[in-house]
């Protein structure tokens, strides 16, 4: 049996630096975001089924975010056609991938796991967090988004205590090596219940 972990964690927690651990540990990860990128990208999937719906939102042969989020800022409800659209295709793409895997442990990389209800077809949930003065430093150390962007964010997604409540397993990012050792720990523990389930 293949194990499906997810993998979760607020802006700035640490949760694409942890994804990449487990590839380098040689876990198959499955990447949410980059996932839609594909499907918006020139000649993906989702670039004609926009396109019908929302002939404005696409330049070049792709889906242009940004006129997407203009689109959605204009009128609430064109996120909720959008999804209805785009999460089928994500979701097929999803079990393509654990299709063509064998490994006894398989990672879903997943920013809104919870918001989605994704954590039901999950066999566990990992949480990776920090406290909120670190998580802040990081996100506005990276010069891309202002401190009120920030807030905006996270005000759209769960709070990190509840996230942390919700969790199988949780993973302080506070140090690389850490957070490796941690990894190597969780991969171990879960290789092994697979073999047993």
């Amino acid at each position: 049996m293949t194990w499906k972990l997810g993998l979760t964690g607020s802006i700035g927690m640490g949760k694409s630096t942890t994804a990449k651990m487990f590839r380098d540990e040689g876990v198959p990860v499955w990447d949410a975001d980059a996932t839609v990128h594909k499907l918006y990208g020139i000649g993906g999937a989702a670039v004609d089924p926009v396109g019908n719906t929302y002939p404005s939102a696409i330049r070049d042969g792709a889906v242009d975010r940004n006129a997407l989020k203009s689109l959605i800022s204009e009128d609430p409800t064109v996120l909720k056609t959008l999804e209805t659209i785009v999460h089928p295709l994500v979701a097929a793409d999803r079990a393509e991938f654990l299709a063509t895997t064998d490994a006894p442990l398989v990672v879903f990389d997943i920013p809104l796991l919870f918001e989605t209800g994704a954590d039901s077809w999950l066999d566990s949930v990992l949480v990776v967090t920090a406290p909120a003065d670190v998580q802040k430093d990081r996100v506005l150390s990276r010069g891309t988004m202002t401190e009120e962007q920030f807030a905006q964010i996270l005000a759209r997604q769960m709070p990190d205590a509840e996230k942390r409540e919700r969790a199988d397993h949780l993973i302080e990012t506070l140090t690389l090596d850490g957070t490796r050792q941690d990894v190597r720990n969780l991969i171990a523990e879960l290789t092994e219940r697979s073999s047993h389930a």
